[in-house]
């Protein structure tokens, strides 16, 4: 199979509410009001980061026990469902070595690093979709913001440091409705790039 929907199956972690802390009010809103804009999704995840830029917590958003991670695979803690179901915001918890498998999303999503470093790889479909083709490779620091959306969107991120990664993921979807943002989770043969 060269692709497959992602499901409860799948090795990608559902996200679950982070008990006793909450999504800070002033993201929400300037991400409410970037959403509420309209338009397709290039222009709406380019503003959405604008907006997350400006109102990037630290780490503390989440407790010292969550902060730990777990030793099976990243964890996804959802911070924020917008009623309507307009955009969702969670945190996302990656121990030493935790990786997702290469996947697409279902709508345009913002991440922003609070703290450690993401190391993110890129990819495209070859011809005839039988193979993808690597085409960039990021190693985002703290701070660094970035945004996209389908197509175009497919990718694996993982933690190739040494200290616990945490980082933060605004997506035009309800997550606590569908439980994930995944769309596919893509098992082709990867190539280099001819660059």
């Amino acid at each position: 199979m060269s692709s497959r929907t992602a499901d409860a199956h799948s090795p990608t972690p559902p996200v679950v509410p982070p008990a006793g802390h909450a999504c800070p009010a002033g993201l929400a809103a300037a991400v409410r009001r970037a959403v509420a804009l309209g338009g397709d999704a290039p222009p709406t995840a380019d503003r959405v980061a604008r907006a997350l830029r400006r109102h990037l917590p630290g780490p503390e958003i989440l407790t010292a026990a969550q902060l730990q991670g777990d030793p099976e695979r990243y964890q996804a803690y959802l911070l924020h469902a917008e009623p309507g179901g307009s955009f969702s915001i969670a945190a996302m918890v990656w121990r030493p070595g935790q990786v997702t498998p290469i996947h697409d999303h279902v709508s345009w999503c913002v991440t922003g690093v609070l703290q450690g470093t993401e190391y993110e790889e890129i990819f495209a479909p070859g011809p005839g979709g039988a193979y993808l083709t690597e085409v960039d490779r990021r190693q985002n620091a703290p701070g660094t913001v970035a945004g996209f959306a389908p197509p175009g969107d497919i990718h694996r991120v993982r933690n190739s440091g040494t200290a616990i990664a945490v980082s933060m993921h605004v997506y035009g979807a309800d997550l606590s409705r569908i439980g994930s943002s995944i769309r596919r989770v893509y098992d082709l043969p990867v190539r280099a790039s001819a660059q």
